[in-house]
This record gives structure tokens, C-alpha cells and sequence, in this order.
């Protein structure tokens, strides 16, 4: 009878200890610090050695009970912890019912999307197996699993603290997977009986859970492919709002470092740009704290284009301070990174290119790619860059696929950058082998070679031919713009193939070209086309008769320097400024001058010459550095196709630079211009021929 009642004692204190501790447990404001747990007092001799571990079980699953609720005014709120702690394990971990029921609208009423998986749990108590008291390694349960199922079958057996763990283990093991395996694995895994059940756990477990758990846990979510507007996504941006804005100071460099990676990788909506805010002003009181340069990086990103200015300046003082600190990736990254923020700086550029030349050798293609596309999208021109890594690609130019070097040039192009050792190569390596040629690549090389005005010295017929030959082939199933943007490439380089001009002057796809994408480049491209068949030696120019809307009248200001210098030097009445040519053709500047380019002849004594060959012509166009290939005097393809076609209208060109003559003085200006217009010479040949030998 002693011992019935000592065992009865022993459990009747054991319990109340349970239920005076439970009272006193409570959740802690949210912040980067896991909750504590306030234990009573009472009578602490009771309390064994392996009665702790299980105190500290009760207490977690009262904390699960603290369950996120969304208001409709977008707060959250926790439910009011009960005092009965020892309710039966099932009943704490059973799920309430977030909505997954398939037949059920696909969007709550709160507008957030509910997950559909296709079927129904079995019973809200699928999980009726105590949770282990030793939380799951996530590293050690992805080396474990070979599946994104496997990890939940895991979690179904034995569902352990914290839920975020299965999640980062998916995660982990679906970056292994091929981009097939891992669609078909991310189906099977909504498909899970016991997914729900994981989410639901997630989102109980979202409010006590430490900063980094909770964060990697977005981050695994967002990265498995759960809809951002799902409750589970929404509930976890809510959570770590609250989170950031209630402890601040605790936000340490891993945390911005894993939150700025997620936000980076979600769309805008109103918790996200909650969040970005947030993150601005963290990043802006810590910023002289952060000590890893990949940190600094992915904050940069992060903060977006329309970041304060003040902040984009520190965040660059930053990164110059760190210069020292930067490895190969870190120089190849920032490129990236600036174009993200639309943040151009010329310094912290020139030292990260000075890093990527001088290794060169082994750059991976998509580094390449980030880089030249970054320095478009930041109007950065470095031509030693440029050179380093076009000379690179030629060096080791049979180790590249036909697409990634035409990607390449296609940036290069973009860039107005003209390396002619690499454009030969790939030109040798269209003509010797025309079976790498598509539709798509056959219209981008027209484009790129005509743009760069570069075909080869040895073979440019062979070339023209390959590629109107493939042209050709494609006729059938071109589209109209595609067809009008190669002939119009055709144009430039001063070749006309037959069979592509016929189809693109059809009535039918000249109509469509005029009501459909762009209508005034259409209409541009068009009047050119015209154009070349009257000016240039077309066999069937004649038949040539386009009814075609006029092309937009672009306002010309001529440069006022230029004016000032030609009027010192020539002298009032000796020069026309503003001058409207035929086929919409515009100079800047018209003067006549007699055969030998020996005297300027006034405009009122024109007529008294008796013949026009006693007569030149001479017309003056002012060019922006836009129309010439980078740091070269290399015209690009629609000047050159102009002089062209000024030339065969009697016309003499003389090329004045904009940009050159803003930095010389008046009398030096004058000097320049009376240079090239009494000058025997001609400009270069490669300046303006594009002449085809047919």
C-alpha cells in the first residue's frame, strides 16, 4: 500500500510541475534569439535528470500551438496558449486545415493562393508518431535521401523540430538534380500525402523559430518552387517583417546575406517591397559592419535600382574599400552586380576589368556573357576589355560552340566593338561549313556584319553568297520582319539577292510590315530598300514602284562650332546649311568648290559655270561617335551605306566629328576644317565601300 502511495505522489507532483510550468512559459517578443522557456521554482528537487528533456519537448509543442493567424488587415496574431500542456502529442502536432482541399477555389478569401495537390490527406491525424526530442541534421538527412520524397517519407515516420530542416534537405538535394529530375521530383513532392502536414508544421513552427532557421526555410521554400502567393510563402515574408523590424540590432551579416539572396529571387508584391525597404535600412546602419565581400555583393543586388542614390554611393565607397579583398569571382561578379542597381562607376569598374584580363584564360562562356552585357546596360566602354576577351575567344577559338561565339559578337555589336580577327574567323567558319546555319543565326550574323560594316578582304562574295543562299532556304517560313530586317542587312553591306527582295515586295507582306511592330523602323527600313534599288547597280531597279508613307522628319541642329568655323573660313554666302536631299537624304552643310578642290565657289557665280563636271560638290556631315565603331575611325554600316550613296549623287564627304571638335578652340577648328576640305584625299576605302563584286 506504501509504495501505491509513494508512486502516486511521485506522479502528482510530476504533473504539477508540468502544469505550474506551462502557465509560466511565454513567448518571448519576436526577435534573432530562439525563445526562452520560464520555468517555476517549485519544488526543484522533483525534477530528475531526464524528466528536463522531456519538460523541454512539452514546452515546444506548446509553442507549436502558437499558431499564425492572418487578419484581414494584414496583422498577425497568436493564439492564446493553452494551459492544457499534456494533451497527447497528436493532438498538438494534428493539423488545423489550411485550405489544401482540392475542392476548394483555388484563391482564399484573404486573396492568397491555396496549394492544390491534386488529392486529400487520408485524416487530419496522418502524423500520429511522436516527434523526436533530437532535431534532424539537414546536411546529414540530404546525404541520406535521394529524393525529394524520400525527405518527406523521413518526415512522415517521425516529424521532428524544427520543420525548416526538411525543407533546406529538399532543397540541398534537389540543386544535385538535372533541371528535368528536379520539375518532375518538385511534382511528385506536391503530390505527397505528407506535404501538407510539413507546411502546416512550417507555418506553426514560423514564429518561434530562430533567424537563421526561419530565413533558410524561406529561402528553401521559395527555391523548391511554392507559388509566392501561397499562405505558407506570405505567412514566412510576414514573420520575418515582424522579425527585422522588432530586433534590428540582431540582424547579423548571415541573416541580410540569406535575406537579400531570397528577395532577389522573388517577384515585387507588397511584403517583398516591405521587406527591401526594411533591408535599405538595415543595410544603411550596418553597412561599415559587413566583413564578407559576397555579402556586400548580394546586399548590392538586393537594395535595387531605385535605391536611394546616398545609399548606392555608400554601398560603393564599400566596395572600394574592400578592393584589396576582391578574388577573381568577386571582380567578375561586380559587374552584375552594378548593372542590378543601375549604378555606373568608372572606378570600381576599370579595377575589376583590370582583374578579369589579367585572367582571362579559362573564363568560363556565362561569366563572358554577364560581363559584355552588364558593360551595355551601364554604358561602360572599356576597349582593353573588350579586346582581352575577344582576343582570348580568337586565341582559343576552336574549343567554342557556333552559338556562344555568335552570342558574343552579337553583344560585341551591341557594344559597337569591331575586333577583325575574330569576326574573320567566324566568317572562314560560316563559309566552310554553312550547315550551322538557322533561320535566327542567319538573320543575327547579317545584322552583325552589316552594323560593324566588316567583311573579309579574301572572300567577301562567298560570304554574301552563303549567306543569301541560306536566307534562301528559309523563305518559306520567315516572318515579315525577320525577312525585312536580313534584306535590309543586305542593303548595307551593298548586296541584293534576288529571291528574298521579290518575297519581301510582295503586296500582302509590305502590308503587313505597315500596320504591325514597329511601323516607323518598318517604314525606315522600306524607304532604304527603295533607295539601294535607284542608287545602286540593281539589275531590276526599274521595276521598283513602292508607295510607301513618308518616313518622320528627324529635327537636325548643326553643330554650332562647325557653323562659327566655316563662316571664318569661307565667309558668308560660300555655304548652305541644313540641306534636304533626295531619298530623304540630310547634310549638314553644302558648298561647291571647282574640279581640282583648289577654290570654294560662291553660291550666286554657280551658275555661271556652264557645265556641272566643271562643278564639285562637297557636303559636310557632322557625326557623333555613335557612327563609328569603338575608339576607331572605322565608320559603322548605315554612314558608310550614306557616303556610299552621296557619292554616286556627285557628292564629295568630308566627316566632321562631333565629339572632337567641342575640344578644340576656334582657331583650331578652322585650321582642322580647311585641312580636309583642300585635301586631295579621299577617305579610306574601308571608311565607306561595302562593294560587292557581282
Amino acid at each position: 500500500m506504501s509504495n501505491r502511495a509513494g508512486s502516486f505522489l511521485w506522479k502528482f507532483r510530476q504533473c504539477s510541475t508540468l502544469v505550474l510550468t506551462s502557465r509560466t512559459a511565454r513567448l518571448y517578443p519576436v526577435g534573432f534569439c530562439r525563445p526562452k522557456s520560464v520555468y517555476s521554482n517549485w519544488n526543484p528537487r522533483n525534477l530528475l535528470n531526464n524528466f528536463d528533456n522531456r519538460m523541454q519537448s512539452y514546452i515546444r509543442y506548446l509553442f507549436q500551438d502558437a499558431l499564425i493567424s492572418k487578419s484581414g488587415d494584414y496583422h498577425f496574431q497568436t493564439k492564446s496558449i493553452s494551459t492544457q500542456a499534456v494533451l497527447p502529442v497528436y493532438k498538438l502536432l494534428s493539423p488545423r486545415g489550411l485550405s489544401f482541399d482540392s475542392k476548394q477555389s483555388p484563391v482564399s478569401d484573404n486573396g492568397l493562393k491555396k496549394i492544390n495537390f491534386h488529392h486529400e490527406a487520408s485524416n487530419d491525424y496522418v502524423l500520429t508518431k511522436e516527434t523526436k526530442s533530437t532535431p534532424v541534421n539537414y546536411r546529414k538527412l540530404s546525404q541520406e535521401c535521394n529524393s525529394l520524397s524520400d525527405v518527406l517519407d523521413t518526415f512522415s515516420e517521425a516529424p521532428t523540430f524544427p520543420s525548416s530542416n526538411y525543407f533546406s534537405a529538399m532543397w540541398t538535394i534537389a540543386k544535385r538534380m538535372s533541371d528535368d529530375q528536379r520539375r518532375f521530383e518538385k511534382q511528385l513532392m506536391f503530390k505527397h500525402p505528407a506535404f501538407t502536414q510539413l507546411c502546416e508544421h512550417m507555418m506553426r513552427e514560423a514564429k518561434i523559430l530562430h533567424c537563421d532557421h526561419l530565413l533558410f526555410s524561406l529561402h528553401a521554400v521559395v527555391k523548391l518552387g511554392i507559388p509566392q502567393n501561397t499562405l505558407l510563402v506570405q505567412t514566412l515574408l510576414r514573420v520575418v517583417q515582424v522579425k527585422s523590424k522588432e530586433r534590428i540590432n540582431e540582424c547579423d551579416e548571415k541573416c541580410l546575406s540569406v535575406l537579400s539572396t531570397v528577395l532577389e529571387a522573388m517577384e515585387p508584391c507588397k511584403n517583398v517591397d516591405v521587406l527591401r525597404a526594411g533591408l535599405r535600412i538595415i543595410v544603411d546602419q550596418q553597412i561599415w559592419k559587413i566583413e564578407h565581400v559576397f555579402t556586400l555583393q548580394a546586399l548590392m543586388k538586393c537594395i535595387g535600382k531605385d535605391a536611394p542614390i546616398a545609399l548606392k554611393k555608400k554601398l560603393e565607397m564599400k566596395a572600394l574599400r574592400e578592393l584589396d579583398r576582391f578574388s577573381l569571382l568577386n571582380s567578375q561578379r561586380m559587374f552584375g552586380v552594378l548593372a542590378t542597381m543601375n549604378h555606373r562607376s568608372v572606378t570600381l569598374l576599370n579595377e575589376c576589368s583590370k582583374m578579369v584580363i589579367g585572367n582571362i584564360h579559362g573564363c568560363p562562356f556565362k561569366i563572358l556573357i554577364n560581363i559584355l552585357q552588364s558593360c551595355k546596360d551601364l554604358q561602360y566602354r572599356n576597349l582593353d576589355l573588350f579586346k582581352g576577351i575577344a582576343d582570348y575567344v580568337a586565341t582559343t577559338f576552336d574549343i567554342w560552340k557556333f552559338k556562344q561565339v555568335l552570342f558574343l559578337l552579337i553583344l560585341f555589336e551591341n557594344l559597337g566593338f569591331r575586333h577583325s580577327g575574330l569576326m574573320d574567323l567566324f566568317m572562314k567558319k560560316v563559309v566552310d561549313e554553312p550547315g550551322f546555319l538557322n533561320m535566327k543565326s542567319t538573320v543575327s550574323i547579317l545584322h552583325v556584319y552589316s552594323s560593324l560594316n566588316h567583311l573579309h578582304e579574301c572572300q567577301p562574295q562567298k560570304f554574301l553568297e552563303v549567306m543569301a543562299s541560306a536566307l534562301t532556304g528559309y523563305l518559306h517560313h520567315i516572318s515579315s520582319e525577320n525577312l525585312l530586317n536580313a534584306v535590309y542587312s543586305f542593303c548595307l553591306m551593298n548586296h541584293f539577292p534576288l529571291a528574298p527582295i521579290n518575297q519581301l515586295l510582295q503586296k500582302d507582306i509590305i502590308n503587313e510590315l505597315l500596320i504591325s511592330g514597329d511601323i516607323e523602323r518598318n517604314i525606315h527600313k522600306l524607304h532604304i530598300l527603295t533607295t539601294c534599288l535607284k542608287l545602286d547597280d540593281v539589275p531590276y531597279r526599274e521595276a521598283m514602284d513602292l508607295q510607301l508613307p513618308l518616313p518622320p522628319s528627324t529635327p537636325s541642329h548643326p553643330n554650332a562650332k562647325v557653323t562659327e568655323a566655316l563662316s571664318s573660313l569661307l565667309g558668308e554666302g560660300y555655304f548652305s546649311e541644313n540641306v534636304q536631299l533626295p531619298y530623304n537624304y540630310h547634310i549638314d552643310f553644302e558648298f561647291k568648290m571647282d574640279t581640282n578642290r583648289s577654290q570654294v565657289l560662291p553660291l550666286s557665280d554657280v551658275d555661271v559655270v556652264t557645265s556641272a563636271t566643271d562643278i564639285q560638290r562637297v557636303a559636310v556631315l557632322c557625326v557623333p561617335r555613335s557612327n563609328y565603331c569603338l575608339d576607331s575611325n572605322h565608320t559603322r554600316g548605315f554612314l558608310a551605306m550614306k557616303m556610299r550613296h552621296l557619292k554616286v549623287m556627285g557628292f564629295h564627304v568630308i566627316l566632321v566629328n562631333n565629339w572632337k571638335m567641342e575640344k578644340l578652340e576656334m582657331k583650331d577648328a578652322v585650321a582642322y576644317l580647311k585641312s580636309e576640305i583642300y585635301s586631295i584625299e579621299d577617305p579610306p576605302a574601308t571608311d565607306i565601300n561595302f562593294q560587292s563584286t557581282c
